[in-house]
């Protein structure tokens, strides 16, 4: 209780902050022409070299070109106002009304979510942005995040998450008894035990000296995480598994949201509409370049063939109906295309 009140503490002198640094009169849904006295915090637990800060930044930027400057958005990255479950709470509450992150962590607060754990459904990255931007897909998304206090805005990715590993890659088999470090997802465990791997749960910061000592063989990920923590220093091969997207979402709290005027509202949903373009641009731009940057550092990238993949989906059947169950058939069907 002591470290929830010091850090709500904290998120109070951080708005106190800018209140004091911003010189303008008070906000009111009244009218447009007044401007925030403080800029609403954004936060984030990502670094600034991410396409969830990306995200983040560009939809704070958009934000205050289209309003004119009327409206301000101050990003806080790298778990400044708290981590991943932390901003959660305080999103709903509506102490930081926007935050930026992976929907692995919101499964807790919305169990659906775990649609998005759904191993090997897309081969194409293209194919998942619309899967998740498709209307019926959206509409009952979007219910569940208003149920649970919160507006989806939008959703990037950081492209597919890819697995890395020192072991010679063949086929199928070749998954067979690695020791590949995962999330603490219970979906993600079951998808890559059903290939034959050993998954094992285990937080980001200690997979480089859990590879380095051999703790584990072998870790998934996007290509942008490869990069930053120079994974490339422990393991030789990247295999394109593409599992699953790595999603990021731009949440804002629905009591918030409710309490701004309608234009503001508008000048919000266009804002998140332009910077997830952006972000999912950015994306695909940065996945070749941290391609090369792999090539370069003398990693071997392995494309699975077509017999793999098929494999890999039809091992995959007993993590679909677990996903199913806790998701519910429309929503599962809506994503995956299947019936």
């Amino acid at each position: 209780m002591k470290k929830m009140n010091l850090k709500k503490a904290g998120i109070a002198a951080v708005m106190l902050g800018a209140m004091l640094v911003t010189t303008s009169c008070k906000n009111s849904n009244s009218g447009d022409a007044e401007v925030q006295r403080y800029a609403w915090p954004l936060a984030t637990c990502s670094t600034t070299d991410t396409i969830t800060h990306i995200f983040a930044q560009t939809f704070a930027d958009e934000v205050g070109e289209l309003s004119d400057g009327k409206m301000k958005i101050q990003v806080y990255p790298q778990s400044t106002l708290g981590g991943d479950r932390e901003l959660m709470e305080s999103c709903k509450d509506g102490d930081i009304p926007f935050v930026v992150q992976s929907p692995a962590p919101q499964v807790s607060f919305m169990p659906e979510l775990c649609v998005f754990d759904s191993p090997c459904v897309f081969e194409d990255i293209s194919d998942a942005r619309a899967a998740v931007d498709a209307p019926d897909f959206q509409e009952i998304v979007q219910g569940i995040y208003q149920d649970a206090g919160y507006q989806l805005l939008g959703t990037a990715d950081q492209c597919f998450r890819v697995m890395t590993t020192q072991k010679e890659f063949k086929d199928f088999s070749s998954f067979k008894g690695q020791k590949i470090r995962t999330m603490e997802n219970a979906f993600h465990i079951q998808f890559w035990k059903a290939i034959g791997a050993n998954p094992t749960p285990m937080s980001f910061s200690e997979v480089y000296i859990g590879l380095q000592q051999g703790t584990i063989d072998a870790q998934e990920n996007a290509f942008e995480l490869l990069v930053s923590a120079k994974l490339y220093e422990q393991q030789k091969y990247v295999i394109e598994t593409n599992a699953v997207p790595d999603y990021t979402t731009l949440i804002v709290s629905d009591d918030f949201f409710q309490d701004l005027s309608e234009d503001q509202q508008k000048i919000i949903r266009q804002a998140a509409e332009n910077a997830q373009k952006a972000a999912r641009d950015s994306a695909d731009d940065r996945r070749e370049e941290r391609e090369k940057e792999l090539l370069a550092e003398g990693m071997e990238i392995i494309k699975l063939d077509d017999a793999t993949w098929a494999q890999m989906q039809e091992a995959s059947e007993p993590v679909y109906e677990s996903i199913k169950k806790q998701a519910g058939e429309e929503l599962f069907n809506l994503y995956t295309g299947r019936e």
